[in-house]
């Protein structure tokens, strides 16, 4: 039986997160197999967790929602400087769920969001497809397409990332697949696939070749696309979506 640390498994069974368990298993709450821990043990679906008592039960399903994010929200819980997030305007009950990868403050899309934590890392780690339209200040030459069919090395992957950033080279996949729209005014647009999320990829993937992104739309994740969903606006899955989650957790050995 596989084991998982104590703080994990409580926040993939309850409302929980990792940060609360801990601090219920420091103050005494927690119990496992009847005898009250004061340390982060492993354990596994055949323990019997108790917090205040109460039997943790194994959460069977889970919940997946699309949100279709605005410029000027931000993907986190809270902001230390007060700016807008995307659970200012999410319904409350939404206040738990955690985001599968992110969108920077300046971009726009859609976003996934789910109750299962362990569901969450697993897409963000996967090579499903995730589809873009980009709007570069710049024309796109030889060269960068060489680098979106390709792929690169780069050593100095800074420029178009944020100023804080600890993360200064990047390997960049080859893209999935591009199409370049036209360009016109000194921008062009087009529309690209990639199958990673690292941080800030696109940003940082043009910025190495002095191209500035103006705008960024993710518009689809697998077969998950916005459709007509509006800016600022969420939904649940449908069936089908669930259906197809379901393949990929079965295919990858997923628990949650």
């Amino acid at each position: 039986m596989q084991k998982m640390r104590l703080n994990k498994f409580i926040s993939h069974n309850t409302n929980y997160s990792r940060r609360e368990a801990d601090e219920l298993v420091k103050q005494g709450k927690v119990s496992v197999n009847n005898k009250v821990v004061s340390e982060f043990v492993s354990v596994s679906d055949d323990d019997k967790i108790k917090i205040n008592g109460k039997l943790v039960k194994l959460k069977k399903d889970f919940t997946m929602i699309v949100y279709h994010k605005q410029k000027g929200e931000l993907v986190t819980k809270k902001d230390d400087r007060g700016r807008k997030t995307i659970y200012d305007n999410l319904p409350r009950g939404f206040s738990k769920f955690v985001s599968i990868g992110r969108l920077d403050y300046a971009s726009e899309g859609l976003l996934l969001l789910t109750d299962a934590p362990a569901i969450a890392t697993a897409l963000m780690n996967s090579d499903i497809e995730r589809e873009y339209y980009l709007k570069i200040k710049g024309e796109i030459n030889e060269e960068v397409k060489t680098a979106m069919r390709e792929g690169f090395f780069a050593a100095d992957a800074t420029k178009g990332a944020h100023a804080k950033t600890a993360i200064k080279s990047m390997e960049f996949a080859p893209f999935v697949s591009f199409e370049i729209f036209g360009s016109s005014g000194g921008y062009t647009k087009l529309r690209v696939m990639i199958n990673e999320g690292k941080n800030r990829e696109l940003r940082r993937f043009f910025g190495y070749f002095d191209l500035e992104v103006m705008d960024l739309k993710r518009v689809s994740f697998g077969r998950v696309d916005l459709g007509m969903l509006k800016e600022g606006k969420w939904r649940y899955f449908e069936k089908s979506e669930y259906d197809d989650l379901r393949d990929f957790l079965k295919v990858n050995n997923v628990r949650y």
